[in-house]
């Protein structure tokens, strides 16, 4: 959750700094570590579930910040965590479709116009696509501990 937060991402890439925008870049991330963590074993299993319902409490205190009511809070959080699968699920499909397929899924989940959306993408993609990567090669073990590295971001730098 950390690193969907750094600032890059919306003062650099062009994602709004917008609840929508935050949502959008935390759900990419979490998107790359469930697809590593999809078929490590038990451990695995066990963590990807820890990490989703952390991303379920997340969203609540989240909501319950920024003012909405107790009693729509529930409401909301379901709306928004079956938003955030949707998503997950597309992009897990456009990685299997290959080629621009996973940009234009980006591109689709961003809350942004077309072309914008387009422009972000297209800087996020080469990240994502390393953080992809990277995560196949780090020891399933190191990220069950929550031991994970990231690429370098793309504007990190002056890059």
């Amino acid at each position: 959750m950390a690193q969907a937060r750094l600032p890059i991402y919306y003062q650099t890439l062009g994602i709004p700094d917008t609840l929508e925008g935050r949502f959008s870049i935390l759900t990419l991330h979490l998107f790359a570590v469930f697809r590593r963590l999809k078929g490590g074993g038990a451990e695995a299993t066990a963590t990807a579930q820890a990490l989703a319902d952390r991303f379920v409490a997340d969203m609540d205190t989240v909501l319950r910040e920024i003012g909405v009511g107790d009693l729509a809070v529930p409401k909301k959080v379901r709306k928004l965590v079956a938003g955030g699968a949707n998503l997950i699920d597309g992009y897990d499909r456009a990685v299997a479709a290959g080629g621009q397929a996973l940009e234009t899924a980006i591109a689709d989940g961003l809350p942004l116009d077309e072309a914008e959306a387009r422009a972000a993408s297209a800087k996020l993609i080469p990240y994502v696509n390393a953080l992809l990567e990277d995560l196949k090669a780090q020891p399933i073990e190191e990220i069950c501990a929550g031991r994970i590295g990231f690429p370098e971001i793309p504007g990190e730098r002056g890059s």
